[in-house]
């Protein structure tokens, strides 16, 4: 039988939450004004790699978001240092970050389903009124 949570998923989890913090308490650049939430983490088997899915807030701007990734990217460094003192790894992974827009993409196809019903209850409501003239 195997493990239903293998190390690579506990390590990510991990550095979901401590990256989540390290990101609301230590970075204070203001190109990153906006609010940045760690969607998720992906560890490599070997625990040397990890791909860190972030999300910016309040934001629409496609540049605003590429200046955010360059930030982080050139903050990997320092976070990555901040994360091999709060967790006792003997590798601490090379972070490399990564726009995620499916809470973007999701508030959209939300818009749209929402949308579509109200037309959708206004057209029948429109209809019963025509047939109730006649």
């Amino acid at each position: 039988m195997a493990k239903e949570f293998g190390r690579p998923q506990r390590v990510s989890q991990e550095l979901q939450k401590e990256i989540a913090i390290i990101l609301q308490r230590e970075i204070k650049d203001p190109r990153l004004g906006m609010m940045t939430t760690v969607s998720g983490v992906e560890v490599s088997r070997d625990l040397a790699y990890a791909k860190v899915f972030v999300t910016f807030l309040n934001d629409k701007d496609e540049q605003a978001v590429k200046e955010g990734i360059k930030v982080l990217q050139d903050a990997s460094g320092y976070i990555r240092s901040l994360l091999g003192k709060a967790m006792r790894l003997r590798i601490v992974p090379e972070l490399t970050f990564f726009y995620d827009n499916s809470l973007v993409e999701g508030m959209r196809m939300s818009n749209l389903v929402s949308n579509v019903i109200r037309n959708d209850d206004e057209r029948r409501v429109n209809d019963t009124d025509d047939s109730k003239e006649d």
